[in-house]
């Protein structure tokens, strides 16, 4: 696909809600990609500031090591410095985040601050069972890291990459306990979110159930460009 001009389709925050193995980071490189606006996550900027040893960083690192969660004003503090440089002028898409109702009001007033418009907020709706189906069903190769689905993506041979024979393995947080969890945390603290920015007249909706190509067609519909094409 040739690149978009995000002047013209963006020049906003784009936001992509929706439970695990929805499909959205995925989706949020893509979009990125096309429309040549950063692909933001808040892992990457705490990543990046302990790395430059800048002030947040210094603070940010102690409570990483200790493997707590990094305090809602450090995030909003490294993000709203992130989305002050030139490359995001012309918009950025989150990975990620907001994952509260106290970020999400907290990431509105960042954005009025610095003129940005209101953001454009994705959800990516898809049933439990079809999540479990794609969670708790991957398999990834211990060698070449390819990613396997035993009910929709099954290798040739069980248990073995097509591509260099490698064991397929399931990750932890793949396991069918743990994906179980990981969707209650989901509808315990970010679902809220959902009816937060359709309350404020942000929200649309696409069908996440749908093919991967189906999904992306769907998400430039809403930037305003129908099947992601200039």
């Amino acid at each position: 696909m040739a690149p978009l001009d995000a002047k013209k389709v963006l020049a906003r925050a784009v936001i992509f809600l929706g439970p695990p193995g929805a499909g959205k980071g995925t989706q949020a490189k893509l979009v990125a990609e096309k429309l040549r606006v950063p692909h933001l996550s808040t892992g990457d900027m705490l990543r990046e500031n302990v790395g430059k040893g800048t002030e947040l960083g210094r603070v940010a690192k102690p409570v990483m090591e200790r493997g707590d969660l990094v305090p809602d004003d450090l995030i909003l503090r490294m993000v709203e410095d992130r989305i002050a440089r030139p490359d995001a002028a012309n918009g950025f898409v989150f990975d990620g985040f907001p994952r509260t109702l106290a970020q999400a009001e907290a990431l509105n007033r960042i954005l009025e601050r610095q003129d940005f418009g209101p953001p454009v907020v994705i959800f990516f709706r898809v049933a439990d069972d079809i999540l479990m189906r794609r969670l708790a069903g991957r398999r990834v190769c211990r060698v070449c890291s390819e990613i396997y689905n035993v009910y929709d993506r099954p290798p040739k041979v069980e248990g073995r990459c097509d591509l260099d024979g490698g064991e397929l393995i399931q990750r932890d947080d793949d396991r069918a306990e743990v994906v179980r969890e990981r969707l209650a945390a989901y509808n315990r603290q970010t679902k809220p979110l959902v009816e937060y920015y359709r309350s404020q007249g942000m929200l649309d909706e696409i069908d996440a159930a749908a093919g991967m190509a189906a999904v992306t067609d769907s998400v430039f519909g809403v930037l305003g460009q129908p099947k992601g094409r200039a």
